[in-house]
């Protein structure tokens, strides 16, 4: 509790910096914009008078498309560990008195500060200009989703925390290592397809899967096409398996790290 204000500190001059770190964070925000157009365009065009599937209207599909691009950043959990590790200045973080692992956890939720305020608020309030209901499905999807977004947050962290104790364990593959998640996480988080649009009942089976309940669940929960109690349950029973295994695979692999140029 005592480091509090130290992790707050953090974040805020994280927050405060995007601007003078990220000069073109603006074309960023407007590349994003344009996606997340595309996607409600696709899937109205393709899917207007269709069935979407047992459990997910072409409405929720809609939201679920639009929620997932306003809370992507914590739908994901990318923390500055992959760019620290190549460049060899995680060297620094070891030496304040901080979890080096919270330094970067804070740094990233001041960078969420920035990026809802100057874009995922601005796109919920123009919902209705893009022709979706931002609004959850009732009282319930309202009141558990924030629960659901933060078990989501704890288990994409603990997964952060693994593949960075990866690159470790692979002498500084980078790459490899970030781009097998990535691949893992478009394909098995639910976060731009929905799990119940996959082909040959996949979604049923990956929905078991942690990188679902990274976003599938929070999301299935806010737009209605999932029942909350299984989905929180696996959520935390992810969450606590993932910080155990990232956390000894970090511990295993931490003495490994030779930093270089930091």
């Amino acid at each position: 509790m005592k480091a509090l204000p130290k992790y707050w500190k953090t974040a805020l001059l994280s927050a405060t910096g995007q601007m003078g770190d990220n000069p073109l964070f603006l074309l960023n925000y407007l590349l994003r914009l344009l996606r997340v157009g595309v996607l409600l365009g696709l899937w109205q065009v393709l899917l207007q008078g269709r069935p979407t599937g047992v459990e997910l209207s072409l409405g929720q599909l809609l939201t679920y498309t639009l929620v997932a691009e306003i809370f992507r950043d914590q739908l994901t959990c990318r923390t500055e560990l992959q760019q620290s590790l190549w460049e060899g200045s995680v060297g620094a973080y070891f030496l304040r008195p901080m979890s080096v692992f919270g330094q970067f956890a804070a740094r990233m939720g001041g960078e969420w500060l920035f990026g809802f305020a100057f874009f995922s608020l601005p796109l919920a309030l123009a919902a209705p200009l893009l022709g979706v209901e931002p609004m959850p499905a009732g009282g319930r999807a309202a009141l558990l989703f924030p629960l659901s977004l933060g078990l989501a947050i704890a288990v994409g962290l603990a997964l952060e925390l693994f593949f960075g104790a990866l690159v470790v364990y692979l002498e500084h593959n980078v790459y490899n290592a970030y781009r097998l998640r990535d691949a893992m996480v478009v394909l098995l988080s639910g976060a731009l397809i929905p799990l119940e649009l996959l082909p040959w009942d996949l979604g049923r089976f990956i929905g078991w899967l942690p990188f679902a309940a990274t976003a599938s669940a929070p999301l299935r929960i806010y737009v209605g096409s999932g029942e909350p109690g299984p989905l929180l349950i696996l959520q935390a029973f992810w969450a606590v398996i993932s910080w155990l295994l990232a956390l000894w695979f970090w511990r295993l692999n931490r003495e490994r790290l030779v930093c270089h140029g930091g």
